[in-house]
């Protein structure tokens, strides 16, 4: 898979994916970020964890030109929010959510699903593809071990939650995106989808092909091998935020979710637990 996007002219390798200076984001008087500031480089993989409510969804949001902040500077593939047409930015970034399952027809099929990605369709009646766009979508299917006529052909609402996550991960690559946005993709699914899943992501991650990746998750047990970096958030703030070993340590991790928890890394892979009273 080419991490280079074909929508016009991608910022240079050299210059950050992301730039966000001093952003918040203020509802009905309420914070839901506050003064954020983060920078995400062209070649990183991103972990995002916080609580429940704490602004990750939020700043996804914000990263990925759905959400215009009420202060701040947002830079992304070398655009300033401000100065660029927002839906030529969006077209350049995929987004794997609960929220684009809810607004896909679950009678398409698995592989009508993926096509849709290539120009961010809701349905493939919009557009016509060629007989190699529809060899792309059925090797990303394969490439998660699914594809082939008859998972092709399922609809996509008669899929497992783990089926379904995969294929919008699928659909997301096809459209050659600049960045990868996931949101909680693992959130609901039983232990043996979670980690197909896991590993499809640390494919990813060790991809140099693959464009920068920004994973939102509440358990650092979902955190795939070959991530780089992490962002830790609490009531709308980023209180810690670096290289993912520095970050992932106990000390922040009990910080930000307001609690003793013992974390640990064993073959890239983390787990946490509490060790004090849980309140």
């Amino acid at each position: 898979m080419s991490g280079a996007g074909s929508r016009g002219e991608a910022a240079p390798a050299t210059d950050p994916a992301v730039h966000l200076a001093g952003v918040s984001v203020v509802r009905d008087g309420t914070a839901l970020l506050d003064d954020v500031s983060l920078t995400i480089g062209a070649a990183e993989r991103w972990v995002v964890l916080g609580p429940n409510g704490s602004g990750k969804t939020t700043l996804l949001r914000v990263v990925g030109a759905a959400l215009w902040p009420t202060r701040g500077v947002v830079e992304i593939l070398g655009e300033r929010l401000g100065r660029v047409d927002m839906r030529q930015l969006r077209r350049r970034i995929a987004t794997v959510s609960a929220s684009v399952t809810r607004v896909l027809r679950p009678t398409q099929s698995a592989l009508d699903v993926v096509l849709t990605g290539r120009n961010g369709a809701l349905e493939t009646w919009w557009d016509e593809y060629s007989a190699g766009e529809r060899a792309e979508a059925d090797r990303l299917l394969r490439d998660v071990g699914f594809g082939g006529a008859s998972f092709d052909e399922r609809p996509f609402g008669l899929l497992s939650e783990g089926e379904r996550q995969q294929v919008l991960l699928a659909r997301a690559l096809m459209g050659h995106p600049e960045l990868l946005l996931l949101d909680e993709p693992a959130a609901g699914l039983d232990l043996g989808a979670r980690e197909r899943l896991v590993g499809r992501l640390a494919t990813l991650a060790a991809d140099p092909a693959v464009p920068p990746l920004v994973l939102v998750t509440h358990h650092v047990e979902e955190i795939p091998p070959g991530a780089t970096h992490a962002a830790l958030v609490r009531r709308g703030r980023i209180v810690a935020r670096g290289p993912i070993e520095s970050v992932l340590a106990s000390g922040p991790i009990s910080e930000c979710f307001g609690m003793q928890v013992e974390v640990h890394r064993s073959e890239g892979r983390w787990t946490a637990r509490a060790v004090g009273p849980v309140r």
